[in-house]
């Protein structure tokens, strides 16, 4: 059996090699808590394109994050290690991007269309089942599983894999849209549609949305038809408490309530204020403020939550970044996100 990860060989304080793993982590980390399966996967139409480089954004920036979090203490003592990229998805969204480009763009009709929207939803189910087997594998291992995209579609198969292994489980949702199409452009497997089919195709029982304030009326139905499933704090409605002086803290708390004790944690970086996250593509104004979305984070951590495993995605760095360019406020933002859900998570895992 392989070593654990030993943090008293490792310096947390010095720079990090170009060439080290994540957070400046070694790259060989046996017996690490966190494994981190990166998603290159933004096919399905989109606003603005970019969430594919997201994953070699945020390995990138996350090498100048300071590895004492003042909130979680020393997440990186536990271990966290990215897993080795897998070419395959990039191949699969570099085809289906090739089909929802000219769907998106109207150059289809018809049969040809009706052809495009159903391969290209063939290449998402193959993106899910290779995501579900990752996750399925990292908590066979009794291991923290974290899928970084890429867009919104891509940590389906994780969740899947972890309402197997946790019957009963609870998701906190953490956007500026519902995602509960059932298919956006006639694509099932869209970033539009994560939460409806995590509804629909896996055992979650309980989903707690925050910061939505770019609905469809079909949406907004879909939450007050739910019978009390799914519970939506709306951004309106968190601004309005605000503006009024009111407890946000005991706004949380409540909302966290209606989850069970044990969930995962989806996060889409639209969500937050656009002013954090300028790229992500589909921005909109309004959202959690950085210290706001802690706020959330830290009373999931007090309410006695057990996060089994989480995602961020949609974090740009814009479609023309490459390795090796500038970090951009996004990727910064987002690697910091990052570490604070993953502190978060293993807090939760005494």
């Amino acid at each position: 059996m392989s070593a654990p990860f030993d943090p008293s060989t490792f310096d947390p304080d010095a720079a990090a090699p170009e060439d080290s793993g994540l957070f400046g982590l070694p790259l060989d980390q046996p017996g690490a808590e966190v494994a981190v399966t990166g998603v290159p996967f933004d096919a399905p139409p989109s606003y603005r394109k970019g969430a594919a480089r997201v994953p070699a954004a945020i390995l990138q920036a996350s090498r100048q994050i300071d590895l004492f979090d003042l909130v979680t203490g020393h997440p990186y003592e536990r271990g966290i290690r990215m897993i080795a990229d897998d070419p395959d998805f990039a191949r699969w969204n570099s085809e289906a991007s090739a089909r929802t480009a000219r769907v998106h763009d109207f150059e289809a009709q018809g049969d040809e269309r009706e052809r495009l929207v159903r391969e290209a939803d063939e290449l998402g189910a193959r993106v899910n089942e290779r995501v579900y087997e990752h996750a399925r594998a990292v908590l066979a291992a009794e291991r923290l599983p974290v899928v970084v995209g890429g867009d919104h579609s891509t940590p389906f198969g994780a969740i899947r894999a972890a309402a197997e292994r946790f019957p009963g489980l609870g998701v906190l949702h953490f956007d500026a849209h519902a995602d509960l199409r059932v298919a956006f452009e006639g694509f099932e497997w869209s970033h539009a549609s994560i939460l409806h089919n995590v509804l629909a195709h896996t055992s979650v029982a309980r989903l707690v949305q925050v910061g939505l304030r770019d609905v469809a009326g079909s949406e907004v139905s879909a939450i007050e038809e739910s019978g009390g499933r799914i519970r939506a704090v709306f951004d309106h409605d968190w601004g309005r408490a605000k503006l009024e002086g009111r407890d946000l803290r005991a706004l949380v708390r409540d909302a966290l309530a209606h989850l069970p004790d044990t969930i995962w944690i989806t996060f889409d970086v639209d969500g937050l204020d656009p002013t954090l996250c300028p790229r992500t593509g589909t921005p909109v104004p309004g959202g959690l403020g950085w210290h706001e979305a802690m706020l959330w984070l830290e009373e999931t951590m007090r309410a006695g939550k057990r996060v089994v495993g989480c995602d961020l995605n949609e974090v740009s760095p814009g479609p023309e970044w490459e390795p090796g360019d500038g970090d951009t406020t996004d990727a910064i933002v987002g690697a910091r996100l990052l570490y604070r859900l993953i502190g978060t998570a293993l807090a939760t895992r005494h």
